[in-house]
């Protein structure tokens, strides 16, 4: 079944410079369809039933051709895992260009720091804050009302700031930050879409997350909001698809989230998927330099049976 659906796979464990969502290594697996190289990396906390609509998005990318694209190249957003002030400066000096920047934070107090360090280092960037839906509603009015006091309206969102529609609801008229949603999307795939305008401002989608292109534009079309496109930590493959994605939508121009790559220690493609002068090329990208990256047996083991697990569910739905 793996060589039928995953021919040429590999699986690869890239170090991160610092850590993200947790991790300090990134675990993924890389296959070669009828259309081009392809990448399947859910993180190891979900389940196969979420890893199903990962692996969706992978074999489609791997056995269809992309859809139309508009545009042959990419605004690229700036990334900033939760770090100190003083690594800030070295961080956004791997995005040449980039205009905005996202700031994953956790409270008001630490984040406002890094805010002040960016704005320090470029007065004019846009700032989009990443809260993962870690606030409850009274913490998000009160940090969003501290962040707005304090730097005004260098703000361009703030990304989930909690964990529910429900929650987003009552926080969004009360902050004068715009709101996108992404895990409120991407946690919910099938839910109805069709008022989402109540909840936030933005859509936020990645490739992966949301089951391949197909399901990223029905998703865009139900939620009718202005779409932004962000990565979910892949290698240079995996962004290759979700430049592509953001490239397929005829009318959306606003930064993208696909600069991760440059969180990583290197990148498996040649040349690297790193930005240059704010922008991402939209290209199909090859592995040219990952042997050193191969997972160890064990962890190539736990990652097919994992592949299997989910392949053979995807099988027995259609069945």
């Amino acid at each position: 079944m793996l060589e039928k659906y995953c021919p040429d796979l590999s699986i690869l464990q890239i170090p991160l410079r610092n850590k993200f969502r947790g991790i300090s290594i990134r675990e993924v697996a890389i296959f070669r369809g009828s259309a081009g190289w392809s990448e399947f990396s859910p993180f190891l906390e979900y389940g196969d039933e979420e890893a199903a609509v990962w692996m969706a998005a992978a074999l489609e990318a791997a056995h269809k051709p992309w859809p139309e694209l508009y545009r042959d190249r990419i605004a690229i957003n700036a990334t900033l895992p939760i770090v100190e002030p003083a690594l800030v400066r070295g961080i956004l000096a791997r995005f040449p260009g980039s205009t905005t920047v996202k700031v994953k934070v956790d409270d008001f107090v630490q984040g406002a720091l890094v805010v002040a360090e960016v704005l320090e280092i470029n007065p004019e960037m846009k700032i989009r804050l990443d809260v993962n839906g870690g606030w409850d509603i009274e913490q998000a009015v009160s940090n969003l009302l501290e962040y707005h006091l304090r730097f005004g309206n260098v703000f361009d969102y703030v990304e989930q700031p909690c964990p529910t529609v429900t929650e987003l609801a009552l926080v969004k008229p009360e902050v004068p930050i715009r709101i996108a949603a992404d895990e409120s999307i991407r946690k919910n795939l099938g839910a109805d879409f069709s008022n989402f305008s109540n909840f936030a401002d933005l859509a936020i989608l990645k490739w992966q997350p949301v089951g391949g292109f197909a399901a990223a534009h029905k998703i865009a079309r139900e939620i009718g909001l202005p779409v932004v496109i962000s990565s979910a930590l892949e290698t240079g493959i995996g962004i290759s698809h979700g430049l592509a994605l953001a490239a397929s939508f005829k009318e959306s121009s606003l930064a993208c989230g696909l600069g991760t790559v440059a969180l990583f220690e290197g990148d498996i493609c040649s040349p690297a998927t790193l930005v240059e002068d704010g922008y991402l090329e939209v290209k199909r990208r090859e592995p040219a330099d990952f042997e050193r990256y191969l997972a160890p047996s064990e962890r190539a083991d736990y990652w097919k049976q994992r592949i299997l697990r989910v392949l053979q569910l995807m099988e027995g739905r259609s069945a």
